[in-house]
């Protein structure tokens, strides 16, 4: 088993023990808290760890590096492995609350090949057939569980580094993150709404900054920046994994963007062309506008954001957007942000072992298909 396997296992371990004492204490005050823990921890259950193992190779990549690294800087047997284990619970607790509240916004159905945090809750209400109406009530709750899961992510997040040499700076960098993460959250949910009052030739710069602050800083740059302040990172070994986390973070949305139209969705968990139905402004469509006929291109904006469209008017879109060129010219730009990640691992005096991996974690996460 890699180094990688039995952090992922720690992290699900630490996750599901530090529900298993919440749920102790929301016991205490109702027995309504046990259903609504199985739902939470079927979420946090699973999953690709992304963060997690960021969170890993940042702390290794500081703490294994140099001729003087003892031999078990970074793994197990390190002080500094249950701290870095604690930050990445806490990570995947935040993400897991990002998951519940973006579900809850783009009005999606499922989430991992489940149904949404939202949709189980409204089927709960409508399996004990409650007052009111189950819908409403679902996403009410699921709100208040994210901002439950935001709770105790923050709580791990401070269990985690308290006492530790570089606990503020985590504890700083941490608070950035989650600033970011939610106006990022914003800018998103502002485009789909007012993009038709911006102008033109400002639309795909606008998609790209949501793409870097909803997603990309928070996906690989945040979590490695965590493990690597966890570690004691100098300023020349941040800026190295700051400059392979960015790129790396933009590749990753940016395949995820072309999932979210032309994904499968045996693989993906979601519906073919979600991203469609839900009127997402990503890169990938804004490439498109700017290649298409005013006509094909009204087309595309009347339909965008349409939560009716039938599998027929997705193909059509899909096919529009094929014809833009619009994916392969990504594609391009997915290959361009890898490289220069790559470039800058060797920029600062990190562990070979972690340099190792996020390369193969670059490749892993800008080709993947689900």
């Amino acid at each position: 088993m890699s180094a990688q396997q039995r952090f992922a296992q720690a992290v699900e371990a630490s996750i599901h023990h530090y529900l298993d004492a919440r749920e102790e204490a929301l016991l205490a005050i109702s027995p309504d808290a046990e259903p609504l823990l199985r739902l939470v921890r079927e979420m946090v259950s699973g999953g690709k760890r992304v963060r997690s193992a960021f969170v890993l190779w940042g702390w290794h990549a500081v703490t294994a590096a140099g001729p003087d690294a003892s031999r078990t800087a970074g793994t197990e047997q390190d002080p500094g492995w249950a701290d870095a284990v604690g930050v990445a619970t806490a990570m995947e607790l935040f993400h897991a609350a990002a998951l519940v509240h973006d579900d809850i916004i783009d009005q999606s159905d499922t989430r991992r090949g489940r149904p949404a945090m939202h949709r189980s809750l409204e089927a709960m209400h409508r399996d004990g057939q409650w007052v009111g109406d189950a819908a409403p009530w679902g996403e009410h709750a699921a709100v208040l569980v994210g901002d439950l899961l935001l709770n105790w992510a923050d709580d791990r997040m401070l269990g985690a580094t308290r006492g530790t040499a570089n606990g503020d700076a985590v504890h700083d960098a941490y608070r950035r993150m989650r600033e970011e993460v939610t106006f990022g959250q914003y800018l998103d949910v502002l485009e789909e709404a007012a993009w038709i009052r911006q102008e033109p030739g400002a639309l795909l710069e606008r998609a790209h900054t949501v793409a870097i602050y909803k997603s990309a800083k928070y996906s690989v740059e945040a979590p490695l920046t965590l493990g690597a302040l966890l570690g004691d990172a100098d300023e020349r070994q941040l800026e190295s994994l700051a400059g392979y986390g960015l790129p790396v973070g933009v590749a990753f949305q940016m395949r995820d963007d072309l999932l979210g139209v032309f994904g499968d969705p045996e693989l993906t968990g979601k519906p073919a062309g979600d991203d469609l139905r839900e009127g997402k402004r990503t890169v990938l469509i804004e490439i498109a506008r700017q290649r298409l006929s005013s006509g094909v291109r009204t087309m595309l904006d009347e339909l965008l954001g349409d939560r009716e469209l039938d599998d027929r008017q997705i193909a059509i879109l899909q096919d529009a957007i094929q014809r833009s060129q619009a994916p392969a010219r990504l594609e391009t730009m997915i290959d361009r942000a890898v490289g220069e990640a790559l470039e800058a691992l060797h920029e600062g005096e990190l562990s070979r072992s972690a340099v190792l991996e996020l390369e193969r974690l670059a490749d892993t996460l800008a080709n993947r298909d689900r």
